[in-house]
């Protein structure tokens, strides 16, 4: 067993593999008894139409197959794959920030997307990934999205004393950590929220995640442990939408919007919330 290898030389370590299967197949490396790996990666909300209906679906088929003692992962973005705020837009990317982060299990998160990061178009000249230099014109360079991380709006972005490899992204004396941390409703404060809600609430963090009837522009789940209840509702389109809250809910409050105060049944474009 890989995991029983690895405890071997890195006891009380955990083993998270990178794998790109099918969630049948992915069950598999959960292992029978003893895991092969601790948490092979769910990669699912990486390519995954952007909708409610198929979000829905795709979360209660994985925590549907996990086994017995399995401890799901979710995985927003990584080093192969267009950044959020490219696929989804800048403002839904806040909305998958609150889906990543109130989701059953291990969130993931790929650095810079706590203050929105976009994929950076990369110069000929820059060009490092063997994927582009060897299948020009093809889109399969992953350059654009392993640029630079924005620390503060000093040279280089406070990234590197010297020019980095790769460009960094053309707001980055705006869009840089150092910068979103003095903002009120920043992409970094949202992250910050959204990790303290977590650690205040132990349904977010180790609660059960249960589906609750929607519609296709609204995802909405709840997240239980105990008598600790929360409604998570995140509208995934650029319209407002109503939602009916189911009875348990009613009379909750907004612990939490991805736009700032909110009422608990009407959603703004573009808006993810937390009832509790």
């Amino acid at each position: 067993m890989l995991a029983d290898l690895a405890e071997r030389y890195t006891p009380a370590r955990v083993l998270i593999g990178e794998i790109y299967l099918p969630v049948e197949r992915l069950m598999d490396y959960y292992g029978r008894g003893e895991p092969e790996v601790h948490l092979p990666f769910n990669f699912q909300l990486i390519e995954a139409p952007w909708d409610a209906s198929t979000l829905a679906r795709l979360i209660a088929e994985y925590e549907a197959a996990l086994p017995a003692g399995g401890w799901p992962n979710w995985v927003l973005g990584n080093h192969d794959r267009p950044r959020a705020a490219s696929r989804v837009g800048p403002a839904q990317a806040r909305v998958a920030a609150m889906l990543l982060l109130t989701l059953r299990g291990t969130p993931t998160l790929y650095y810079g997307d706590e203050i929105g990061m976009a994929d950076v178009d990369i110069p000929r000249e820059s060009i490092h990934d063997p994927r582009e230099l060897n299948e020009p014109g093809k889109g399969l360079g992953r350059d654009p999205v392993r640029t630079p991380m924005a620390w503060d709006d000093t040279p280089n972005a406070g990234f590197s004393d010297s020019d980095p490899w790769l460009p960094i992204h053309a707001d980055w004396q705006e869009r840089n950590v150092a910068a979103q941390r003095r903002e009120t409703r920043s992409m970094w404060r949202l992250h910050h929220d959204l990790l303290a809600l977590r650690r205040r609430h132990p349904a977010l963090s180790v609660g059960d995640w249960l589906p609750v009837t929607g519609n296709d522009a609204v995802l909405a789940y709840e997240r239980r442990e105990g008598d600790d209840r929360l409604l998570v509702l995140l509208n995934l389109t650029d319209a407002p939408q109503h939602f009916d809250l189911p009875l348990w809910a009613r009379g909750l409050r907004v612990l939490l919007s991805t736009l700032g105060d909110g009422d608990a049944t009407q959603l703004r474009r573009n808006e993810g919330m937390i009832l509790g």
